[in-house]
């Protein structure tokens, strides 16, 4: 989930991803890779860096942590809100933004 709601947050602040890796201090590709479906995971240096230049909590990123053994009733509640969260999010972006792909490209 990380690489959707990594992408919504810098979609909501309208910067593409060579913007935003010039302020978080890392790659374009590396913006590209934790964005992407089955991409890179981020660790905590990099969501540390999302926290610090977003002004978010850490523990909000954490939220969108994923899980692959998520036994317990708490766990599975915690990552199905968190993709209703999401689904939202993503909701309001498309409807009250459009985003255009060449966003990405800037």
């Amino acid at each position: 989930m990380y690489h959707r709601a990594l992408k919504l947050i810098r979609q909501y602040h309208r910067l593409s991803q060579v913007e935003l890796s010039e302020h978080l201090g890392l790659s374009k590709s590396f913006i590209s890779e934790i964005e992407k479906e089955g991409g890179k995971k981020p660790s905590i240096d990099v969501l540390e860096r999302y926290s610090s230049y977003f002004k978010i909590p850490l523990s909000s990123l954490l939220l969108f942590a994923e899980r692959t053994e998520a036994n317990d009733i708490s766990e599975r509640s915690r990552i199905y809100a968190a993709d209703k969260v999401l689904k939202m999010l993503e909701w309001l972006e498309e409807t009250t933004h459009p985003y255009d792909a060449t966003d990405d490209v800037r």
